[in-house]
């Protein structure tokens, strides 16, 4: 009896500003690499893949480049072309038909892009810092180059860019948008002690290393609105600097989470993995969400790799209103249907997770198949 309580509390519907989502179950944005054509846009077999999970609460599209620079990745689509917004439309549309609700990410590469996807130009960053990182380029992965500087001038550009492809998100019609801050992202590079060395109004102190993306946010705002803009960003992330240092990352996201309560926003999606070599108990007596639940006072979603026990619990606790759940969406597009009823989930194929075509991605049966053929 205890289980089936604490199952169905993830079952509870949510009011998230007006948009009446029918659970608490929110479907992770996740990279699957499947936009193989030359416009970078998605098409029928994303409008299927979308659909078939449209019974979560809420579904967080794939990170979406937003210009040619931003590109970082093989096969991820865009969102700055009329084709790219034809493309997803037929995604909205399709989710939209099977009762679901689905939000854009807006995303850049940053310096963690390379010259294959940008017609041989060097990625762009806060300052030309390697981050020491591998990439993933078209002929597989390499390590990472120094990136060119954004000037002030390129700097106003690309948030100028988020703001078209926030437009061109709601012209494709999508319920909201969320703003990727998480690893790899030229937000996150900016906020990032080791890779943004910059002496201007974008570096130095926090609220100038926080200032683009704040620019940002006030640009997507003006285009959605209250209540239909989320940000999704790691508390933890850190990257390394040219002479082997870390970031201490965690105060600027604190400031972060403090200054977005001044925001409409739709929720603040945070994430919890655990980095290399973190002792496991010092993973767990940290309580991310906890402690930006003192800080943050609005809609929090939790996402880390949760359990639907640990799931259920962070929401009957307080720390979180709703929970994304990423790779057990890949194998289980029925997966509020699986919970419902306690049932067995599918295995993934991480072999097909980033690359292929409609298997692995299109073929994981549901319940009702599984029964169909006992």
């Amino acid at each position: 009896m205890e289980n089936t309580r604490r199952a169905n509390k993830l079952l509870e519907p949510f009011d998230l500003h007006g948009l009446k989502l029918p659970n608490r179950v929110v479907m992770a944005s996740m990279t699957r690499g499947r936009a193989a054509n030359i416009d970078l846009a998605p098409g029928k077999i994303q409008a299927a893949y979308y659909a078939q999970r449209a019974s979560a609460g809420l579904i967080m599209a794939e990170g979406t480049w937003v210009n040619e620079m931003s590109v970082g990745f093989i096969n991820v689509p865009g969102l700055y072309t009329d084709k790219q917004v034809e493309g997803w439309s037929l995604v909205t549309e399709s989710v939209h038909k099977n009762g679901g609700r689905i939000f854009a990410q807006l995303g850049h590469a940053g310096v963690l892009s390379h010259p294959d996807h940008l017609n041989g130009l060097l990625p762009v960053g806060p300052s030309a810092v390697n981050p020491k990182k591998v990439v993933f380029t078209t002929q597989g992965p390499s390590d990472s180059i120094t990136p060119r500087e954004l000037s002030v001038h390129e700097i106003k550009e690309t948030v100028n860019d988020y703001k078209k492809a926030a437009a061109n998100a709601k012209l494709a019609g999508f319920d909201g948008v969320e703003i990727h801050v998480q690893n790899p992202s030229l937000i996150s590079q900016f906020l990032s002690d080791a890779l943004n060395h910059r002496t201007d109004e974008y570096g130095g102190s926090i609220p100038n290393k926080a200032r683009f993306f704040f620019e940002i946010l006030d640009s997507v705002l003006e285009v959605w609105g209250s209540g239909k803009v989320s940000v999704k960003f790691n508390p933890y992330l850190k990257y390394q600097t040219d002479k082997d240092e870390w970031d201490d990352s965690l105060p600027t996201y604190e400031y972060l989470a403090d200054q977005l309560n001044n925001y409409p926003l739709a929720f603040l999606q945070l994430l919890d993995y655990a980095e290399e070599g973190l002792d496991p108990k010092v993973h767990a007596s940290r309580n991310l969400f906890g402690n930006f639940r003192k800080i943050y006072k609005g809609t929090i979603v939790a996402n880390g790799g949760f359990t639907f026990e640990k799931a259920n619990a962070i929401i009957e606790k307080g720390d979180a209103d709703l929970v994304s759940f990423g790779v057990l969406y890949i194998a289980n597009p029925d997966l509020v249907e699986r919970i419902a009823a306690n049932a067995p989930l599918n295995a993934s194929q991480a072999e097909t997770f980033y690359f292929g075509a409609e298997g692995g991605y299109l073929d994981y049966p549901t319940l009702r198949e599984q029964s169909n053929k006992i």
